[in-house]
């Protein structure tokens, strides 16, 4: 099993960039999870390789669970304002590929994820669709919490 980010020091990264293909269902999902359930005063964005789409499943998905990505839109690593981050998240190859070129000179831990697209296995009724979303979820928050959440602090929206 992978050790969580910070073990060593007992605390988690001040500052997470997670990173997919669009910026349109993993990465906006990871950043409003760990908004949530890491320490208030941890800086959490996120950014895709290239530019996509709003998907309106990954509002219901949240919302089931009380979150929320507010007015996002997904955007590309070249639309940040910050550029440093204490680690990068990658969700799909194509991003952790990107960030690998991306910090290959700088000290930034970068980790993979490997994510499923939902959109890949989607397909049939509503409720069939959003299963795939769910999934992809309670993956995200499993990890979020698991390797990033200081270990002995409350997490969740009541931890904030």
């Amino acid at each position: 099993m992978e050790e969580p980010v910070g073990a060593k020091s007992g605390a988690g990264p001040r500052s997470i960039l997670f990173m997919c293909g669009m910026n349109a269902i993993r990465s906006p999902m990871a950043e409003a999870l760990a908004k949530a359930r890491l320490p208030a005063g941890t800086y959490v964005a996120s950014a895709g390789v290239r530019p996509g789409e709003r998907d309106p499943f990954v509002d219901v998905v949240l919302d089931e669970v009380g979150l929320t990505i507010g007015r996002h839109q997904p955007h590309t690593l070249e639309d940040l304002e910050d550029d440093y981050f204490d680690l990068i998240v990658t969700l799909a190859p194509e991003a952790h590929h990107a960030a690998l070129e991306l910090t290959r000179t700088d000290a930034v831990e970068v980790i993979y994820w490997p994510t499923p697209d939902p959109t890949v296995a989607a397909g049939g009724t509503r409720d069939q669709i959003l299963a795939h979303y769910r999934d992809v979820r309670e993956h995200l928050d499993r990890l979020i919490v698991g390797r990033l959440a200081p270990k002995g602090l409350p997490t969740g929206p009541e931890a904030g």
